[in-house]
């Protein structure tokens, strides 16, 4: 990285200790230099010097200076993105909504090369300005928002984080949910486990690294059709948008999404791909804003991909079209 970036907080990062978010940013930077850096003074935080301890928060902006990373990682930087377009599910002069494929990641960083916003980018030169609005994981798919201004980026923003906006996913768990459990209040923390891989947990209502966390579930349908492995089909919406919410959340009520390969039941997802199920069911269905000009209250969909509602019929050739 050759030149100042100036970084801005988003909901995923906050609460990140400022050196775990760099380390995370500055892949190939070696640790001891990332400390050094930060001890100088030259990273700045909101325009002021901070410990590598500080804990960031969303809207925070992180001045980076220019680092020398390894030339393995440097080549990847150096190689651009290939431009690509996606299905897109609502597009005007100030946003769009594509329709985000599993196995994709948002944005490059942590191993990725590049992702979804830097193909985009690519693909349309003649953007002045497109920028994510908010985040999936890898493995998501379904609606993802993209500013085509930042007077757009800031408002939408603005409704994610005043929780204005509403985000269902469906998911399919292991296990007969069940229907009276509507509502998991559980904070999370976040943490870079033995192999520097972040990782999420639920904690204590009193712990002082916990964030507070709210997801609502919907049995939408219980799969019986054999009776020794269960799974439901689950509406979930997230009132918080925490890393790894719903999957960490649903873990901890004993109800693991079925194909997630990070805190999901690994034997029993060997068996769901041979089944036809070789990704993590979890989709970002629905997507409740206002628009940023008109104010218009706005549901964008996307349906189910079809692997996905192929693997549904064959476990249930009666379920609901979705």
């Amino acid at each position: 990285m050759n030149a100042v970036q100036n970084l801005t907080i988003d909901e995923s990062s906050e609460g990140q200790r400022l050196d775990n978010f760099l380390f995370k940013i500055l892949k190939g930077v070696p640790k001891t230099h990332v400390h050094r850096i930060i001890r100088s003074g030259e990273v700045r935080l909101n325009k002021g010097r901070a410990e590598s301890s500080s804990k960031v928060k969303w809207g925070d902006i992180i001045r980076v200076p220019p680092v020398r990373v390894s030339d393995s990682i440097q080549e990847k930087i150096d190689k651009p993105a290939p431009g690509k377009e996606f299905p897109i599910l609502f597009e005007d002069d100030y946003f769009l909504a594509i329709d985000k494929p599993s196995g994709t990641a948002v944005h490059g960083g942590s191993g990725v090369s590049f992702g979804v916003i830097e193909q985009l980018r690519r693909a349309r030169p003649d953007a002045k300005f497109l920028e994510l609005v908010h985040r999936l994981d890898r493995e998501t798919s379904g609606v993802l928002l993209i500013a085509k201004r930042r007077s757009t980026l800031t408002h939408l923003q603005t409704q994610f984080k005043e929780r204005e906006t509403g985000k269902t996913y469906l998911a399919l768990v292991l296990g007969n949910y069940p229907p009276n459990r509507k509502v998991i209040d559980a904070p999370l923390h976040k943490f870079l486990d033995s192999n520097e891989e972040r990782r999420v947990k639920v904690v204590a209502k009193d712990d002082p690294n916990g964030m507070k966390s709210v997801t609502l579930v919907k049995v939408r349908e219980a799969l019986s059709s054999q009776p020794s492995e269960p799974m439901s089909l689950l509406e979930v919406t997230i009132k918080t948008g925490r890393t790894h919410q719903i999957r960490v959340h649903l873990q901890s009520a004993g109800h693991v999404i079925a194909g997630d390969d990070k805190y999901g039941d690994f034997e029993r997802n060997k068996q769901l791909a041979k089944q036809g199920l070789r990704r993590m069911f979890l989709h970002a269905w629905r997507l409740q804003v206002t628009h940023p000009s008109t104010g218009e209250s706005m549901t964008i969909y996307s349906e189910l991909p079809s692997e996905l509602g192929q693997f549904l019929a064959s476990k249930n050739p009666r379920i609901e079209a979705l």
